[in-house]
């Protein structure tokens, strides 16, 4: 049962996982997410990047399985992720933010990097399209992860967008 506004606001998160909608997170989430990524930006599945993708999908999920999955039945329901992300974020929020790097990292290089581990405000707009959020609210999002106005987005900004987006409001 989610009881305290900061745990509302964390529930309100769970849509952004559970890709298909079935009403809980598991493993074809992360997958089907990198598939739709790659797809998006035109990279082959058996790529570096497009490897790089997958291997980072499955270490997110494992992360989040570890972190949330209570019963071990390789899926994450609302409640499991509401009390997994809640003891996490208490505990660091950074920590919690690390188990998406790999999978961060990756996305970044398939949204078109320079070859220096940044991607274009663009880019990161089209990323978060494919992972559901829509238009406009995507680029005024990636515009704001720019925290430093060059133009690109790297991964400590990708990293620190992502412990923030569960502890502010939407």
């Amino acid at each position: 049962m989610v009881t305290s506004e900061y745990e509302r606001r964390i529930a309100a998160r769970f849509a952004t996982f559970d890709q298909d909608g079935n009403g809980y997170i598991d493993r074809e989430d992360f997958s089907g997410a990198a598939k739709a990524l790659l797809a998006e930006f035109g990279v082959a599945a058996r790529s570096d990047r497009g490897q790089a993708l997958y291997v980072g999908a499955e270490a997110f999920w494992q992360g989040m399985a570890g972190i949330a999955d209570r019963d071990g039945d390789q899926r994450i329901t609302r409640e499991e992720f509401v009390n997994g992300a809640v003891k996490r974020l208490r505990d660091n929020p950074d920590r919690f933010a690390e188990i998406a790097r790999p999978f961060l990292h990756a996305a970044l290089a398939v949204a078109g990097t320079d070859g220096d581990g940044t991607a274009t405000v663009e880019g990161v707009a089209r990323v978060l399209g494919v992972l559901g959020v829509p238009g406009d609210p995507a680029r005024a999002a990636a515009a704001a992860l720019d925290t430093d106005g060059d133009g690109g987005i790297d991964e400590e900004e990708i990293v620190r967008a992502f412990a923030r987006y569960f502890t502010v409001p939407e």
